[in-house]
């Protein structure tokens, strides 16, 4: 059974290393004092288990060394490594992550800006679904794939590149016709331009594609039935297939091995993000690898910068193509 104990405070410390309370106090917050006195308090503190309130020290300095953090959820293989990146890096900087998780709804989203600034928090980082979504401008924001405008900074990956990125190997792998499959908001939003690049590279390269597109609120029968209109003798219309996001890519896969087609012999899929199996395991299908690590560190960086003025209104990081398995090597 756990045992409870009382917590440790600053004058414990102080009595357990036979010093005065301000002693302690300018030892844990670093100004100078006499090398014995310091080396006695962190002695005391080691020996308690002291830990500093970082939130009463930062009403103190007016910061409470706290972000909050905003995505749809963390069921995503993608929202989840990106949040885990955004923690690792703000804890690096010995911040914390207040975690919202927003489930698309553009109303929550508002609501919980509102509480997070409401929670006197040093900044905010969100992926939103609110085209409108109204901040304080006494909070850092910073957005990610969506851009709001030149007062509030975005951080995103070349989406547009990844599209050109996309059609450009599967056609470099033999493909002589291509689909685009993409399932998402209606928003407008930075990953829309995986779209035109698409578009942009199959018409540089005179190659047919063909395009379906469908909302969240669609099911994914949606993309069965047109798959099934394209089969024609044993066959699809297409040998090559871009998919919005690896979770869409991964289901197709199942759904052309259901209908007795072979990938990647006879139709190659590309999906989106760089999502791995398990986290950190192998990759789920051929992909455009998202620099989630870099964007994470983007964000935490342009939060947590005071001279607003030197940040950029949109920062968009390179792309790169991955092997998974659902093309040919």
């Amino acid at each position: 059974m756990a045992e409870r104990r009382a917590v440790p405070t600053m004058k414990d410390v102080a009595r357990e290393a036979g010093v005065s309370l301000g002693t302690v106090s300018k030892v844990v917050n670093g100004i100078p004092v006499g090398k014995e006195y310091k080396e006695k308090v962190e002695t005391a503190i080691s020996k308690l288990e002291y830990r500093i309130n970082s939130y009463a020290k930062g009403l103190k300095s007016s910061q409470t060394y706290t972000v909050a953090v905003m995505v749809p959820n963390l069921i995503s293989p993608f929202f989840a490594k990106l949040v885990d990146a955004i923690n690792r890096e703000l804890s690096a900087r010995q911040y914390r992550m207040l975690f919202y998780a927003t489930d698309y709804d553009p109303q929550q989203e508002q609501e919980l800006v509102m509480l997070a600034e409401q929670q006197k928090v040093d900044g905010i980082i969100c992926l939103s679904y609110n085209p409108s979504l109204k901040v304080s401008e006494d909070v850092p924001f910073v957005s990610i794939d969506r851009y709001f405008g030149a007062q509030i900074p975005c951080v995103s990956s070349d989406n547009y590149g990844g599209g050109r990125m996309a059609a450009e190997k599967l056609v470099e792998n033999g493909c002589k016709n291509l689909a685009f499959l993409r399932i998402g908001s209606r928003l407008t939003n930075e990953p829309n331009k995986r779209r035109d690049g698409f578009i942009s590279a199959c018409e540089a390269m005179e190659v047919p594609y063909t395009m379906k597109i469908v909302d969240d609120y669609t099911p994914y029968a949606a993309f069965e039935g047109f798959l099934q209109g394209h089969y024609h003798g044993g066959q699809l219309d297409f040998d090559g297939i871009f998919c919005v996001t690896d979770s869409l890519a991964h289901q197709i896969v199942v759904t052309l091995r259901s209908m007795g087609l072979r990938v990647p012999e006879d139709v190659q899929v590309i999906g989106f993000d760089g999502v791995r199996h398990f986290g950190d395991l192998e990759l789920t299908c051929s992909t455009i690898v998202q620099p989630v690590e870099d964007m994470a560190a983007i964000c935490v960086d342009m939060v947590l910068e005071k001279r607003s003025s030197k940040v950029a209104s949109l920062v968009c990081l390179p792309v790169s193509y991955a092997y998974g398995g659902t093309t040919r090597a």
